[in-house]
């Protein structure tokens, strides 16, 4: 039986919404940003407000609910702008909400 490795809609739209974010937020301004060492957190600010920082973590614990093909979606468009960016993502989303949400208490995952 083969397997069908097409995006789903969703996963489309989360390709295009990231694509667009980095072609506007990032890509314009690494250059410059990489030359004078500056490090710029409003652009994590607002890929928080747009879901990103939490894509799998569930709805029931504020998060976006997105699957696992999305997350790596996220991941490939942050990096065609700046692997620091895509780096820090997964860093945050592997190594902090996803411990929590694996191993935290209930009171942790609320948070």
């Amino acid at each position: 039986m083969p397997i069908d490795l097409s995006l789903s809609q969703e996963n489309i739209l989360v390709q295009e919404s990231v694509r667009d974010f980095v072609a506007a937020e990032i890509t314009p301004h690494i250059r410059a940003w990489d030359e004078k060492g500056e490090f710029h957190r409003e652009v994590f600010t607002r890929m928080g407000e747009l879901g990103f920082l939490g894509a799998p973590i569930p709805e029931a614990y504020g998060g976006p609910g997105m699957d696992y093909v999305s997350l790596g979606i996220l991941c490939e468009e942050l990096e065609r702008g700046d692997t620091a960016f895509r780096v820090i993502m997964s860093v945050h989303v592997g190594l902090n909400s996803l411990t929590l949400l694996q191993w935290g208490t209930e009171e942790q995952r609320q948070r």
